[in-house]
């Protein structure tokens, strides 16, 4: 059974993936996000890069319409997010990270402004702040990503992460 507290933190990251405010998470939202980080970072929505964070973005939306929209009308409701994402997700944390992974894979891409296949803590601690983490939240966020201390994040530590804090609630 699922208690209350729980599906109440969890209520509370309905609003990391609901940009807009509308009290529902859409395609719009999963876009919005695209748009942001591209913005943030200087990249051209028609270059490759652009365009391949925009089918992450699609893909997550489309793995997130398929576990929780459970009426159909291309929109998740806060509690279709917490009633039907989160039951399912809850023990099975990993099967979340796999369908964050293209979008997350697509956006350390963006945020990856030296091409080494990594990412720095501030450039994750941007990348944070772009998808909802609130400012004085990023960098202790990003640092505690950086588990041996080398001032870069994987995307491993990153998906894994992402994964945790949607489906858990500490």
């Amino acid at each position: 059974m699922v208690s209350s507290e729980y599906e109440r933190r969890i209520a509370a990251r309905f609003a990391t993936f609901d940009q807009d405010g509308n009290g529902y998470i859409d395609r719009e939202d999963f876009s919005g996000a695209a748009k942001a980080l591209l913005t943030e970072f200087g990249t051209a929505a028609r270059s490759d890069k652009g365009q391949a964070l925009y089918a992450g973005a699609e893909a997550f939306w489309q793995g997130m319409a398929g576990i929780a929209d459970r009426d159909g009308d291309q929109r998740i409701s806060r509690e279709e997010f917490v009633g039907g994402a989160v039951k399912r997700l809850r023990d099975n944390p990993d099967r979340f990270a796999e369908i964050a992974r293209p979008f997350l894979h697509t956006a350390l891409a963006v945020a990856d402004t030296d091409g080494d296949g990594s990412v720095t803590v501030e450039e994750t601690a941007r990348v944070l702040r772009i998808l909802g983490v609130r400012d004085e939240m990023c960098r202790a966020a990003a640092t505690a990503l950086d588990a041996d201390g080398d001032g870069r994040v994987g995307e491993d530590e990153v998906v894994h992460a992402f994964a945790r804090y949607f489906t858990v609630p500490e």
